[in-house]
């Protein structure tokens, strides 16, 4: 069987920046064990399937499925729009794990509406957690936790992308992924991040769309704003604008570019 296969930097507009996603869309869905066998091999962090007959999405790891993942699905709906299936002021409805995603094409970004995450700030930090990432207890400002993910602010721009975890340990604790996030020090930035998930195969995620459910969220309510602009100050890098909607929905807001089409035989 050929399958059409393409390659996807998100939330960027330059190749080799944002965050690298494979996509993979069929008429009808894939069988599950092919998924995960295409994912592996295009070893990236997130491999998206879009089934056309029911607009089913999907993502993959090389190790797991994820319910949710924002710079797979902005790279489907680019993709998307690049075959000339969608185009400008289209709107789409995805069926996920998360329920149903609602994306709208404009003329030089897609925007994403995702479900708000859910911040719990009565979780106690865990100080191993903090030392295998490189931080002491007086340079944390608040921690919470949401969807199996730890959420950290620590006290500086400069402290974060300094960090540099000790991955081998991080795993050895119990974990799904840690957000790291700091005031930004940039007047064209609200806030940066970095995210952490030794425990499904990706130290360092480049660009979090998800990530930015919980970030939306946690600086909206800090910052007293409902658009706001993060950076991921992976060493990729990338931008996502958010925007604090009502019922419990974060729009996200990005663009992105294709580095890569062809055809897997499997």
């Amino acid at each position: 069987m050929e399958l059409e296969i393409f390659q996807v930097d998100s939330f960027t507009l330059e190749v080799f920046k944002g965050n690298p996603a494979g996509v993979c869309i069929t008429e009808n869905a894939l069988d599950e064990a092919l998924m995960f066998a295409i994912a592996a091999e295009m070893a990236v962090s997130e491999t998206a399937f879009l089934s056309l007959s029911d607009l089913r999405l999907r993502w993959f790891t090389p190790q797991v499925e994820v319910k949710l993942c924002g710079h797979g699905t902005l790279a489907v709906v680019h993709v998307l729009k690049e075959k000339g299936l969608f185009g400008v002021g289209d709107e789409l409805a995805f069926n996920t794990l998360s329920g149903v995603l609602r994306v709208k094409i404009e003329n030089n970004h897609i925007e994403m509406d995702f479900p708000a995450a859910c911040l719990d700030f009565d979780v106690p930090v865990d100080e191993q957690m903090l030392v295998f990432l490189g931080l002491s207890a007086v340079q944390v400002v608040s921690h919470s936790y949401f969807d199996s993910k730890n959420f950290i602010e620590i006290d500086s721009e400069q402290t974060l992308i300094a960090l540099e975890p000790n991955f081998d340990c991080l795993k050895q604790l119990p974990g799904r992924g840690v957000v790291v996030t700091a005031k930004s020090a940039s007047e064209d930035v609200d806030f940066i991040s970095r995210y952490f998930a030794p425990w499904v195969g990706i130290n360092e995620d480049p660009v979090t769309g998800s990530a930015h459910c919980a970030l939306a969220v946690y600086w909206g309510d800090k910052l007293q704003k409902t658009k706001l602009n993060g950076y991921q100050a992976s060493e990729r890098g990338g931008f996502v604008d958010v925007e604090c909607l009502p019922n419990q929905r974060v729009k996200l807001i990005g663009q992105a570019v294709t580095v890569l089409k062809g055809s897997m035989y499997v």
